[in-house]
């Protein structure tokens, strides 16, 4: 039986709702991170996509559909 793998915990800006890796926040530089989220949403056209428009996405990246 193989070993089992360690889940890495991603976190979630607060603010912005992109996922992120660190302790701070890439897009807007808050420490308001959350590791309780959920949907998992990948912009890669910000301007030509209806959901980043309905979610004020001006950047492509990573980003949670619903932060606690």
């Amino acid at each position: 039986m193989a070993p089992a793998r360690k889940k890495k915990m991603v976190k979630v800006c607060r603010d912005c709702h992109k996922v992120v890796e660190g302790e701070s926040c890439v897009t807007c530089g808050s420490t308001n991170l959350t590791e309780d989220w959920t949907g998992y949403l990948i912009i890669i056209d910000p301007e030509g996509s209806e959901i980043a428009r309905r979610m004020n996405l001006e950047m492509p990246g990573r980003y949670a559909l619903k932060v606690r």
